[in-house]
């Protein structure tokens, strides 16, 4: 998340229109349709602990190469390589999430989401004040040494593969899995709600701080306090999303979210960008509210999502999540290209509201989640 306040910048010093941006953003999405593809079988094969790891250090060598590009063609395939380790490291977390829910049998998925969430806003933030000191490729390379040195104590301490019930496999559960039959219809319709949820997360992300700076006039920085409103609200709604998950239940909780998020968001969109060229900070603020309340909705939705792939029987969890990852996580990185190319046919703001619809579709899809009766 470290260039998102830099997006902007980065479009421009490459000479970008918003479709140009969405095809190079597309570099990243091939990554992490690859890397969901192996991430799940090594998992199972080899035990989270040691793919978490290897995808550390694919997604800092992709960051770091991110801020050695000069040209398009560099920055795809630094895309590329850091889409493909995110995706790995990903895999990898989640599947730690679900081994320690089991043992402490208790509800933690949300709250770990709510540390990514915690490390988005930071990165986010320090990025739009170090705007004007530092340049974007410096900030890239300097933020994925940080990041390196970070990830190693952290991955450390996580769950050996004997602990994490995946390293040479369980004879229970399924480590191969047929990309479309029957026993995969399950995942296939969670990781539709997955996709229906990252997708508009990973337009927010990409997209906000250039609505901002083109289409409302915000200087460079200010135009990251959009990202980092939606990543506030996040925050707040992953920690609360445990409680909420296990009082009114997954189904409830998403569909409320969808409703909420979308319509607010959209609405705000609405109003915001015209109202930009006469009143811009009432258009701001009101643009910051519906960044907000899709923070908000979207919170418990993907810690909802990936907890029911991982208790589909008979498929073990880090291969349930990286099927439902390639439906649903590459959505985060698709979203961006996508708005992008819609965006170059119409406007951005009108390219918006196919997140926004997209919402909407989540709080239907809830309805594959178990409700608060059927969850133990």
């Amino acid at each position: 998340m470290a260039w998102v306040p830099r997006i902007p910048e980065i479009k421009q010093q490459l000479g970008l229109s918003d479709g140009g941006l969405g095809f190079v953003l597309l570099g990243s999405t091939c990554g992490a349709l690859i890397g969901s593809q192996v991430a799940g079988r090594l998992t199972h094969t080899f035990g989270s602990q040691r793919i978490a790891g290897t995808g550390a250090a694919i997604m800092s060598t992709g960051l770091f190469a991110m801020g050695c590009a000069h040209q398009i063609l560099q920055l795809f395939l630094a895309l590329f390589v850091m889409g493909f380790g995110y995706v790995m490291l990903d895999v990898t977390v989640n599947t730690q999430a679900v081994a320690v829910e089991k043992i402490l049998n208790k509800r933690w998925m949300s709250s770990f989401h709510g540390m990514w969430s915690v490390g988005a806003f930071i990165t986010t933030v320090t990025g739009g004040l170090v705007a004007h000191l530092i340049s974007p490729q410096s900030e890239l390379k300097f933020v994925a040494a940080i990041a390196l040195l970070l990830y190693a104590p952290g991955i450390y301490f996580l769950l050996g593969g004997e602990q994490d019930g995946h390293k040479g496999g369980d004879e229970n559960s399924v480590g191969k899995l047929a990309f479309f039959d029957k026993s995969s219809l399950p995942l296939w319709a969670i990781g539709l709600g997955l996709l229906g949820c990252l997708l508009p997360e990973g337009a927010a992300s990409d997209w906000g701080g250039v609505l901002l700076h083109d289409h409302m006039g915000v200087g460079k920085g200010a135009d990251a306090i959009a990202f980092a409103t939606f990543a506030l609200a996040m925050i707040t709604s992953r920690f609360l999303g445990d409680h909420w998950l296990a009082k009114y239940g997954p189904r409830k909780t998403v569909r409320t979210g969808g409703l909420f998020g979308g319509l607010t968001w959209g609405l705000a969109i609405a109003i915001a960008v015209p109202l930009s060229a006469h009143a811009k900070i009432p258009a701001v603020i009101i643009i910051c509210v519906g960044f907000a309340a899709a923070g908000l909705g979207i919170g418990p939705m993907v810690p909802a999502f990936m907890n029911a792939a991982a208790q589909v029987p008979g498929i073990a969890p880090s291969v349930a999540l990286a099927r439902i990852n390639i439906i649903g996580l590459s959505a985060f990185f698709i979203g961006p290209t996508l708005t992008g190319g819609v965006s170059q046919l119409t406007s951005l703001p009108f390219a918006l509201y196919i997140s926004v619809s997209l919402f909407l579709f989540t709080g239907f899809q809830s309805r594959v989640l178990p409700s608060a009766s059927q969850v133990l």
